[in-house]
C-alpha cells in the first residue's frame, strides 16, 4: 500500500492545483458548527473540525436535486415536455470526510445499485467523486463507530485516508481515484511503507481506545421481526418524540426522498428531496388513509428499518456507522444505543408474537 507525506507548507498549494481538475468540498465553519461546502477559490477546508452538523451525504445526494425542468407556456420551445439538466456531476473530491461518514455511502449503495434498480443520479455523482478521508484522533462522547464494523481509522471507503502527523499528512493511497487525485496535486513524497504503518497502527489503537461508547447488535438477526414489532417497549421510546425529523435529516445513511412539482407561472421543476418517515405525511395514501398514523408508529419504523429490516435483508450489519449525530442532536434525547439495547435484548430471548 502506497503512503505519501505531504507537508503542511505544501497542503494549501496542492488542493489549488486539484481545483484545476475537481470541484473542491470540505468542511467549513459557520457560527459554532461545521458543514461539507464546496470551497470558493483560495479557501482551503478547516481541518480542526471534530465533525461536522450534517453528514457529507449531501455532496453526492444533494437535499434537493433538479431532475427536471418544464414549460407550460406554447409559445416556448419544448413546452409541455420534461427537459433533463446538463450534468451536473463534475468531478468532486470531499476533503476532509470522516471514515464513518464515506462507511455510510457503501450502506447506501445498497439500496441506490440493486440488482434489479440502480438510480443513476446517485451513483453518477458518487463515481464521480474523490474521497479524501481524515482520520480521527479525537473521537466525540457519542461515537460508537467501532460497534458498527467501522472505525476511526478505517479507510475501507475512501480513497485517501490523511493522518494529521504534527507538521506533516501521511496519507495512505486507497483507490486508483486516490492517487489520481495525489497526482493531480502534486504531492510526491513518498515514504517507507513499513514505518509508516507503523505510525498509522499505533495512532488508530490510540484513537480507538479513546471511544467509551459500545453497542451490542449481535442478536439483532436472531430476533422475530414480528416479535420485535410487537414489543412493549415502543410507546416508551417514542413518548418524547416530536416527530422533528432531525433524527434523519442528520443521519448519513436514511435515504429517503420524495419527489415533487413546483411551478410557477408557466414554467416549473420536478424536484427530489429529501424526506423522513418521522413526518406524518410520510406513508399517508391520496385516500387519507395514513398506516402510520400515530407517532409511536413512525419510531418504531425508524429503528425497525436501521436495526432490523436492513440487517435481514442485507446481511451486512446494521443500517448505521456510529457517528452519533443523532444522539447529540435530539432535542428530546432519544439514544438509538439505547434502542438498539432494548432490540437486541430481546432477540437473546426470542419472545412470541401475541395475537
Amino acid at each position: 500500500m502506497k503512503i505519501i507525506r505531504i507537508d503542511k507548507t505544501d497542503w494549501d498549494s496542492g488542493l489549488k492545483k486539484s481545483a484545476d481538475h475537481y470541484r473542491l468540498v470540505g468542511p467549513t465553519q459557520e457560527k459554532d458548527f461545521f458543514l461539507y461546502k464546496p470551497l470558493k477559490p483560495g479557501k482551503a477546508p478547516d481541518m480542526s473540525f471534530s465533525n461536522t452538523r450534517l453528514s457529507a451525504k449531501g455532496t453526492i445526494y444533494p437535499q434537493s436535486h433538479t431532475l427536471f425542468t418544464y414549460s407550460l407556456d406554447p409559445d416556448q420551445k419544448d413546452h409541455h415536455l420534461l427537459i433533463e439538466p446538463e450534468n451536473e456531476n463534475p468531478p468532486t473530491a470531499v476533503i476532509g470526510i470522516r471514515p464513518c461518514d464515506a462507511a455510510a455511502f457503501v450502506q447506501v449503495r445498497r439500496n441506490f445499485d440493486a440488482p434489479d434498480y440502480q438510480d443513476p443520479y446517485w451513483l453518477n455523482a458518487y463515481e464521480n467523486t474523490v474521497l479524501v478521508g481524515l482520520a480521527c484522533d479525537q473521537p466525540g462522547p457519542a461515537c460508537f463507530c467501532t460497534s458498527t464494523g467501522g472505525g476511526p481509522y478505517d479507510g475501507t471507503a475512501l480513497d485517501l485516508l490523511l493522518a494529521d502527523n504534527d507538521n506533516h499528512y501521511l496519507a495512505q493511497v486507497v483507490s486508483d481515484k486516490g492517487a489520481a487525485f495525489i497526482e493531480k496535486a502534486g504531492w510526491a513524497g513518498e515514504v517507507e511503507t513499513d514505518a509508516a504503518m507503523q505510525i498509522f497502527q499505533a495512532r488508530k489503537a490510540a484513537a480507538e481506545d479513546k471511544i467509551r461508547s459500545t453497542v451490542d447488535t449481535d442478536h439483532l438477526a436472531d430476533a422475530g421481526t414480528m416479535a420485535l414489532y410487537d414489543a412493549p417497549f415502543w410507546e416508551d421510546v417514542a413518548f418524547a418524540c416530536i416527530n422533528c425529523g432531525t433524527c434523519t435529516f442528520l443521519c448519513p445513511t436514511c435515504w429517503c426522498f420524495d419527489i415533487q412539482d413546483e411551478t410557477h407561472g408557466m414554467s416549473g421543476q420536478r424536484l427530489r428531496i429529501w424526506d423522513s418517515c418521522m413526518f406524518p405525511l410520510f406513508t399517508r395514501h391520496g385516500t387519507g388513509h395514513n398506516p402510520r398514523g400515530e407517532k409511536v408508529q413512525r419510531v418504531r419504523q425508524r429503528f425497525m428499518h436501521k436495526l432490523k429490516y436492513y440487517v435481514d435483508k442485507y446481511e451486512a450489519g446494521v443500517q448505521c456507522v456510529g457517528c452519533g449525530r443523532c444522539v447529540l442532536q435530539c432535542p428530546v434525547n432519544i439514544d438509538i444505543r439505547k434502542v438498539c439495547e432494548l432490540m437486541n435484548n430481546a432477540g437473546k430471548q426470542p419472545v412470541t408474537c401475541t395475537a
